[in-house]
């Protein structure tokens, strides 16, 4: 299988609560969830998962159809006001992909200016 710029990926958004806003930061995600499971049928998956042994921290998990999915993730209004939010409320916030992203999708990631680590695609399928 070749991967790139049209092949699925999993996105992995590791962030910290303020400790403080734990109760209005599931608001802001519950709202994004809704409206991108609603505007965006490139994101095949996407939970927000809390850690079972730190209760500020959670995990977006996510996966793309492919790098124009994310594209038009990064572009959908209400991601970018959770963006804005998290700025407010939470402390971390990093992002780990795993499969192989083309390059301008690469360059995109990378201008978010967040911590970011790509572990590309060596082998493997995808039946997404």
């Amino acid at each position: 299988m070749s991967f790139g710029a049209k092949t699925p990926f999993i996105l992995l958004a590791r962030i910290q609560v303020k400790p403080d806003k734990v109760q209005e930061y599931l608001l802001l995600a519950a709202k994004t969830d809704k409206a991108v499971e609603e505007s965006e049928p490139g994101m095949l998956h996407h939970t927000f998962d809390q850690d079972p042994d730190n209760s500020l921290c959670f995990v977006w998990s996510e996966v793309y159809k492919n790098d124009e999915a994310f594209l038009s993730h990064l572009a959908n209004p209400p991601v970018r006001e959770y963006l804005q939010g998290h700025a407010e409320l939470g402390d971390n916030f990093s992002v780990e992909v795993y499969g192989t992203v083309g390059d301008k999708c690469k360059a995109v990631m990378e201008e978010t200016g967040l911590p970011l680590k790509i572990y590309e695609s060596k082998l493997g399928y995808s039946r997404v």
